[in-house]
C-alpha cells in the first residue's frame, strides 16, 4: 500500500484492508472509503470532537480515501476533516472534493461557472488545510447544462489540475446515462466516475454502466449502498426524493430484519462490498460504532443469522433488477430540464 506509514498507521492494518487499482491512476484505493456526507448534518447530528477522532481511526485502520463537498453541510464537512488531517502525514490519504453543488437553497443551489468554482475550490483548500487534493469532481451533471459542462466546466477542472492544485478530475451525478454522455462527448480527458444508489438491493444498473466506464479507463467510485438511509431500519429522511411506494418496499424489508434483530442497513453495505466490480465504496459515517461495524463487516462477513436474512429479503421482498430509482424527481423539484 503506498499510502502506508510507519508509525501513523496500525501494525497489519495495510494487510487487512483491501485495495484496488483506480483507473489510470497511480492510485490504489481502499475497498471502504469515508464518506464525507455523513459529516454534513443532513442525516444525523454529531459532535465535531467525535468525528474529527472518527476520520483518524479510520485511517489509522487503512482506509486512505475520504471524499468531501462543499454542499455536505454547507462546508461543515470540509471544516472537520481539515480539523482531523492535521498533523497527519500527506502520504497516509488521498482526498476529493466537489464543485458546482453548496447548500441546499432552491434559489442558490447551483453554480457552475469558472469563477464561482475557482473562488469556492480555494475556500475548500483552506477549510481542508492542504495545497492540493488528489481528485476534484464536478458535483451532480445532471443539474449543470451539456453545453456549460463541456465548455467551461471541464476546462476549469482542467486549469485546476495543470496549476497542481488537484491531481485528476472526475464527474459524478445519480442518472448514469447522463454520466456516461458527457464522457463520450468530452474532449478533455476524464479520470473518473462517482455513482451513488446505483448497486443497491433495488438497484443494479451500474452493473450495465460499469464494463462502459472500464472501457474508457476510469476509476469508479461508487457510494451509498443504503440508497441514502433507505436500505436501514431507520429508514429515509423526510426529504429522501423516492416515490412512496419505493420507500414502502423498502420499509417491509426493514421490519422484516427487525423481527430477526438484524440491520439492513450492513446487508446492503454487504451486498455492495461483495460486487466484484466495487472498486472502492463511499460510507458515511459519524459515529465511532458505525465505523467498527463497517470496519467488522469488511474483516468478518456476515453471521449465518444476517445471511438468511439477507437471502431472504433479496428472494422475497426485493428485487434488485427491477432497477427501482428516482430519477428525475430532483430535477423536476429544481425545476430544471437535463440538457
Amino acid at each position: 500500500m503506498t499510502t502506508y506509514v510507519d508509525g501513523f498507521h496500525y501494525p497489519g492494518a495495510s494487510q487487512r484492508m483491501p485495495y484496488k487499482k483506480f483507473g489510470e491512476t497511480d492510485m490504489e484505493l481502499s475497498l471502504l472509503g469515508f464518506g464525507g456526507g455523513g459529516l454534513s448534518g443532513f442525516y444525523e447530528e454529531f459532535k465535531e470532537e467525535d468525528a474529527v477522532e472518527i476520520v483518524r481511526e479510520a485511517l489509522k485502520n487503512g482506509i486512505n480515501y475520504i471524499d468531501t463537498a462543499p454542499y455536505y453541510g454547507e462546508g461543515r464537512s470540509e471544516t472537520v476533516i481539515g480539523k482531523a488531517l492535521k498533523g497527519i502525514p500527506r502520504k497516509a490519504y488521498y482526498i476529493s472534493t466537489k464543485v458546482g453543488r453548496y447548500t441546499t437553497k432552491i434559489d442558490e443551489g447551483f453554480n457552475y461557472s469558472p469563477e464561482k468554482i475557482k473562488s469556492r475550490f480555494e475556500i475548500s483548500l483552506r477549510l481542508l488545510g492542504l495545497e492540493y487534493v488528489d481528485m476534484i469532481i464536478i458535483h451532480d451533471v445532471e443539474f449543470a447544462k451539456m453545453k456549460d459542462i463541456l465548455e467551461e466546466v471541464l476546462p476549469t477542472l482542467q486549469e485546476i489540475v495543470k496549476s497542481g492544485k488537484a491531481r485528476y478530475m472526475g464527474i459524478s451525478g445519480y442518472p448514469l446515462s447522463r454520466l456516461w454522455d458527457v464522457i463520450n462527448r468530452a474532449t478533455i480527458k476524464i479520470d473518473f466516475v462517482l455513482s451513488y444508489s446505483r448497486d443497491t438491493l433495488i438497484d443494479s444498473s451500474l452493473d450495465t454502466y460499469y464494463p462502459l466506464f472500464k472501457s474508457k479507463g476510469l476509476g469508479i467510485i461508487n457510494a451509498s449502498a443504503t440508497a441514502m438511509q433507505m436500505l436501514t431500519n431507520a429508514g429515509p429522511q423526510p426529504w429522501h426524493p423516492a416515490s412512496d411506494s419505493i420507500k414502502q418496499l423498502c420499509a417491509k424489508a426493514a421490519d422484516y430484519c427487525k423481527e430477526k434483530s438484524v440491520e439492513l442497513g450492513i446487508l446492503a453495505i454487504h451486498h455492495t462490498l461483495s460486487n466484484l466490480n466495487t472498486e472502492t465504496l463511499l460510507i458515511g459515517m459519524n459515529s465511532m460504532d458505525v465505523l467498527q461495524a463497517n470496519l467488522e463487516l469488511l474483516f468478518n462477513k456476515l453471521s449465518p443469522t444476517e445471511e438468511q436474512v439477507l437471502n431472504y429479503i433479496q428472494q422475497q421482498i426485493l428485487n434488485r433488477n427491477n432497477n427501482l430509482n428516482w430519477e428525475g424527481v430532483e430535477l423536476k423539484k429544481f425545476n430544471m430540464v437535463m440538457e
